[in-house]
């Protein structure tokens, strides 16, 4: 029989945020949490298909995190698509999910000063170019910070 894996604390705040949502009869919170616990579950189990790429893989907390990101990201999409099509209150619900969903990722983003700390240490060790920084402040920075805001501030400080 397959061992229960520990579970992170990102997981463990969604699951006692489901049970206070559910308390509150609180639908819209309690529908996205439970559909974000389900995504990191499907990723889980997508890792059991011998057919994927990251097969047999252990899950992380970077991993939960990067696929709230990933669900953040589809609402971000959603909602011009909405609004241009007219359906102003699913655009509206939309926003209400990527918010509650965003408030999961603040604790582990790191702030602007952090960011650039970073970026200006890469910067020292690599010179002032940008195809060589990019990469690199990316990588570094992957599920702590989104991309655009990272390629804003490197090229900020390469001026």
């Amino acid at each position: 029989m397959a061992e229960a894996r520990q579970e992170f604390p990102i997981e463990q705040q969604l699951r006692k945020d489901v049970q206070e949502a559910q308390r509150a009869r609180d639908q819209l919170r309690l529908d996205t949490l439970r559909m974000a616990l389900g995504a990191i579950h499907n990723l889980e189990v997508a890792r059991t298909d011998r057919k994927n790429a990251e097969y047999g893989r252990a899950l992380t907390e970077e991993d939960c995190l990067r696929v709230l990101e990933q669900e953040v990201k589809k609402r971000q999409q959603a909602i011009p698509l909405y609004e241009q099509g007219g359906r102003t209150e699913l655009a509206e619900k939309e926003r209400q999910e990527m918010n509650i969903l965003q408030a999961y990722l603040q604790g582990s983003q790191l702030s602007d000063d952090e960011l650039r700390d970073v970026v200006a240490r890469l910067i020292e060790a690599n010179g002032k170019d940008f195809r060589r920084v990019m990469p690199l402040a990316a990588k570094e920075t992957k599920g702590r910070a989104n991309g655009a805001r990272v390629q804003q501030i490197v090229r900020e400080m390469m001026q």
